[in-house]
């Protein structure tokens, strides 16, 4: 499938889970929820790790990034993975981020459901590959506010959402004011010729003088 029409079917599922109000619970996302990687790309290959990490931490702390580059060149790709410390940022990430372009490029921003590391990666020894595999973050300790946090989080989920919604009426609403001052403009055009007719069959009285 073509990356585009991807992002296109992405945009659109979020769209429809927006207009219904779907919950969290059942949501798409949902399938996602053990795993806090996103595969990232279409973008420049002229970004590094630290733009890549500028953009995308706005939705949450990054624990890790594999920016995938060629062996011999060392070139990048074009396409990355990177892992959240908060699981719940990679929803934020995919429904913001996904569709957006850098730099004339538009990038796509999907879940990864069973991130496996790369391959050259069999060589490094046990301690920097179960970094690799699982993040640089530490353990999260366990919270008496996880209710409170959970709440929040889902005031910010609603938020996004009902602000794609009020966008998308706003857009719907301007489209049709347009198209009815241009039906009003094309009416007063019609009616012109027949204005002319009428006043083109008066007789005015001739003055002598």
């Amino acid at each position: 499938m073509n990356p585009l029409t991807k992002v296109k079917l992405i945009n659109e599922l979020n769209d429809r889970e927006a207009q219904l109000g779907v919950k969290e619970s059942v949501s798409w996302h949902s399938e996602y929820k053990d795993s806090a990687w996103i595969f990232i790309g279409g973008f420049p290959y002229e970004l590094t790790e630290g733009d890549i990490i500028c953009v995308f931490s706005q939705y949450g702390e990054i624990a890790n990034i594999n920016l995938v580059r060629d062996k011999k060149t060392g070139k990048s790709k074009g396409f990355c993975f990177i892992c959240y410390e908060d699981q719940r940022s990679t929803i934020l990430a995919v429904d913001n981020f996904n569709g957006i372009k850098i730099k004339g490029r538009t990038i796509r921003v999907d879940h990864v459901k069973n991130y496996r590391p790369p391959k050259d990666f069999e060589d490094i020894d046990d301690v920097t590959k179960q970094l690799r595999e699982d993040g640089c973050a530490p353990q999260r300790p366990p919270s008496s506010s996880s209710e409170s946090e959970e709440e929040e989080y889902a005031v910010v989920v609603k938020k996004q959402k009902k602000d794609k919604k009020e966008k998308k009426k706003k857009k719907k609403e301007k489209k049709e004011k347009k198209k009815a001052l241009k039906e009003k403009k094309l009416g007063r055009q019609l009616q012109l010729p027949n204005c002319l007719s009428a006043f083109s069959q008066l007789s005015l009285p001739c003055r002598n003088r």
